[in-house]
């Protein structure tokens, strides 16, 4: 038996730790080979439930800018996220995103139809930026809404322009996409999501969808063949009442959490100072143990 996996960052120190058994039978055993076989059949029910886009084998893990800076965000912000990352040692452990929330890009879209990044904070494009991030083997995430504008009313939703904005995404480098549900026309998420999925998968490049619709229509039911992840509850806060009453209306889909389709009660608050070092020990781990997206590191030193 072999202990892997454990990692801790700034003044709160959470272990993730995971167990990995070393089975080592005679080779030519007949033990060794159905072993060998049993591998095999989990692998093939594994693709056969997967998305096209072959992604989310397991929870993605990575920071997101919401939760902490809401619209405060910029470049240079980004960046030094990214480099805290890899210093920190936590992409050495699988913390592989960098997402960007609402407020990235300007109000209007330009002369063809395209969102524009935001000249203020984001002089050098989106396009560098993901460069960056590759750069230190991440992955960056972006943002966008099934609706006129996102939630921030900053900027405009995709709602219309999937497969326009799927191409710039893709053109851009971007690795996941966080698809909101504000601003929207009235219509179901059933109708509205599986068009930004289809034209993410015809962008041609393999980007993590994260479905947003805040569990309104019961997205475990129904999500694993639109997106990699979907949330389950309304947007969290920094309290303990809040991450116990989204953890518990997430428990109810927990048996519809697989490899390609992971529940999501809303992101991390850890380090955000709502809450006391116990109760964010807590958090994390109810939040690894439903197999949850890991993002929201708030504070990375």
């Amino acid at each position: 038996m072999k202990v892997m996996g454990c990692s801790s960052w700034g003044s709160v120190v959470v272990v993730v730790c995971f167990m990995v058994m070393i089975v080592n039978p005679n080779p030519g055993s007949a033990f060794a080979a159905r072993q060998v076989k049993m591998i095999e059949e989990e692998e093939k029910m594994i693709r056969r439930n997967l998305l096209p886009n072959g992604l989310g084998l397991t929870p993605p893990m990575g920071w997101n800018s919401w939760n902490h800076f809401h619209c405060d965000i910029e470049e240079k912000l980004i960046r030094e996220t990214a480099d805290a990352m890899v210093s920190s040692g936590l992409a050495a452990v699988g913390y592989k995103y960098i997402n960007l929330d609402d407020c990235w890009a300007e109000l209007n879209r330009d002369s063809k139809g395209n969102m524009v990044p935001k000249a203020s904070t984001f002089p050098s494009g989106i396009n560098a930026l993901a460069d960056y991030v590759h750069s230190k083997g991440l992955k960056l995430g972006i943002y966008s809404d099934a609706g006129r504008q996102t939630c921030s009313k900053t900027m405009p939703g995709s709602l219309g322009h999937e497969e326009q904005d799927a191409k710039t995404f893709a053109s851009w480098g971007i690795d996941y996409l966080k698809y909101d549900n504000c601003e929207n026309d009235g219509t179901s998420p059933k109708q509205r999501y599986p068009k930004m999925s289809k034209a993410l998968l015809n962008s041609g490049r393999p980007i993590f969808f994260s479905l947003c619709e805040w569990g309104q229509e019961d997205p475990a039911t129904w999500a694993s063949s639109v997106g990699n992840s979907w949330r389950t509850t309304g947007d969290i806060e920094d309290n303990w009442n809040s991450i116990t009453s989204r953890a518990d209306q997430n428990d109810r889909w927990a048996s519809y959490a697989a490899p390609g389709g992971w529940n999501d009660p809303d992101m991390l608050e850890v380090g955000n100072g709502g809450m006391t070092t116990e109760e964010y020990r807590s958090h994390f781990s109810i939040w690894a143990l439903a197999k949850a997206s890991l993002n929201e590191l708030a504070l990375i030193n």
